[in-house]
């Protein structure tokens, strides 16, 4: 084995122990349910607006449906890892503040393990939850804050059991944890009562994907991608502890009825994914998708007086384009090598604020700027808009950065003898 590639390996073994808790985001919104959600999307996807179930590519890992692995080239490892950082413009019923959120987004890697499979591994953030803000009550204040989120440790594959068609798993372990504090201060008090509610999720998932490649003629094609997750009860634990004074060393105490199962309490909902992709020559690729989650039917138990939410069907729609001028000139002009993507996407979200559904919309742009050795760092631009309505409770506007690095390595191939 290649030093190169230790290295690599040694990369993602740190890259992921730091990404279980480096993801964070800044949104009253994560306050909801289990936060503000992923969708699996790398850095090149998200410049195209978040699309990636018909995308086939051997030139980068595509999570968002795991029968794209099988299209890994027989002699490539390829590597991907991503950051991101966001800055937030918030307007509501108390004025207008900002913000901002960032780390550590996604690892991954995938490679081939024979000519018609490919398999893939790494770290994604499943949900994120990140938010403080404040109000008066009556002789005092309360102050919200949340952290934490769900993460997706992944081991997937992708067979071609014949020519064009490809079917693939993924399979996930998700862990994490969520924390919803709420500090209560007494007016002319030094000191805050804190009421916190933790969720400790230890639970697996699968998704289930396949896509079908229809060859139009020598340089164009459309492919559909399929993607399908069960629902699922969720495992692990959640708790309710109080502090009577967060200036004193003390140890809390839990609030009856003390420790509660997950199980049968709290769920995950059914999922679908479907896209079209467009293919011209290698050089142009244009996509549209279109995902739907029965949230509505999720279990999502009340304990004391936190977890009051309503959730409502999910349902998003991304399309994007990638253009390079040339890929295959491997020692031409830079600006001809480089790859140009734009997108956008329209969501409903699944949480409800006071019976208003939430929505989220926005534009995407990005470059893949090509380097030594294939590698390909995926440098994007986001501009979003969340809001409620029909009454527009909180208007938040965002806009995010993100940066990949893809690693496209030889792995197998063998050095000549001089």
């Amino acid at each position: 084995m290649k030093i190169k590639s230790l290295l690599i390996l040694t990369i993602i073994a740190v890259a992921s122990a730091i990404g279980v808790n480096a993801q964070n985001t800044s949104s009253p919104y994560s306050k909801f349910g289990y936060g503000l959600l992923g969708d699996n999307a790398t850095s090149a996807q998200r410049q195209m607006g978040g699309v990636g179930y018909a995308m086939r590519s051997g030139r980068q890992v595509n999570v968002m449906n795991p029968a794209a692995y099988a299209a890994t080239d027989s002699m490539t490892f390829l590597f991907d890892m991503g950051v991101d950082v966001s800055m937030f413009w918030r307007k509501d019923d108390t004025g207008k503040n900002n913000d901002w959120g960032g780390g550590l987004d996604y690892v991954t890697m995938q490679f081939p393990v024979s000519r018609i499979v490919g398999v893939s591994a790494g770290i994604l953030p499943y949900s994120s939850v990140g938010y403080s803000f404040g109000s008066d009550i009556k002789n005092g204040t309360t102050t919200h804050k949340g952290a934490g989120g769900m993460n997706q440790l992944y081991l997937g594959a992708g067979v071609t059991p014949f020519k064009n068609f490809s079917v693939g798993l993924n399979f996930s372990y998700l862990f994490g944890n969520i924390f919803n504090d709420v500090y209560a201060t007494q007016t002319g008090s030094s000191g805050s009562s804190l009421f916190e509610q933790v969720m400790e999720v230890k639970d697996f998932h699968m998704q289930f994907g396949a896509q079908y490649t229809i060859n139009i003629s020598r340089k164009n094609s459309v492919t559909l991608g399929l993607t399908y997750s069960p629902s699922k009860t969720l495992l692990g634990k959640t708790y309710v502890l109080k502090y009577a004074n967060t200036n004193q060393d003390q140890k809390p105490d839990t609030i009856a009825p003390g420790i509660i199962s997950l199980k049968d309490k709290f769920s995950l909902p059914e999922t679908w994914g479907f896209g079209i992709a467009y293919d011209w020559n290698r050089q142009l690729q244009a996509e549209v998708d279109f995902t739907y989650q029965n949230w509505a039917k999720v279990k999502y138990e009340q304990i004391e007086n936190f977890s009051r939410t309503r959730f409502a069907n999910r349902w998003r729609v991304g399309a994007g384009v990638s253009y390079t001028p040339e890929v295959r000139m491997l020692n031409g002009s830079f600006f001809r090598r480089t790859t140009y993507r734009f997108g956008g996407f329209y969501n409903r979200d699944y949480v409800m604020v006071e019976n208003n559904h939430v929505y989220d919309y926005g534009v995407s742009c990005g470059l893949g700027l090509p380097t030594i050795e294939k590698t390909i760092i995926n440098i994007g631009f986001e501009y979003h808009n969340r809001r409620s309505t029909s009454s527009a409770l909180l208007d938040e506007k965002y806009f995010n950065i993100t940066l990949g690095v893809n690693f496209n390595n030889l792995w197998f191939r063998k050095n000549k003898l001089q």
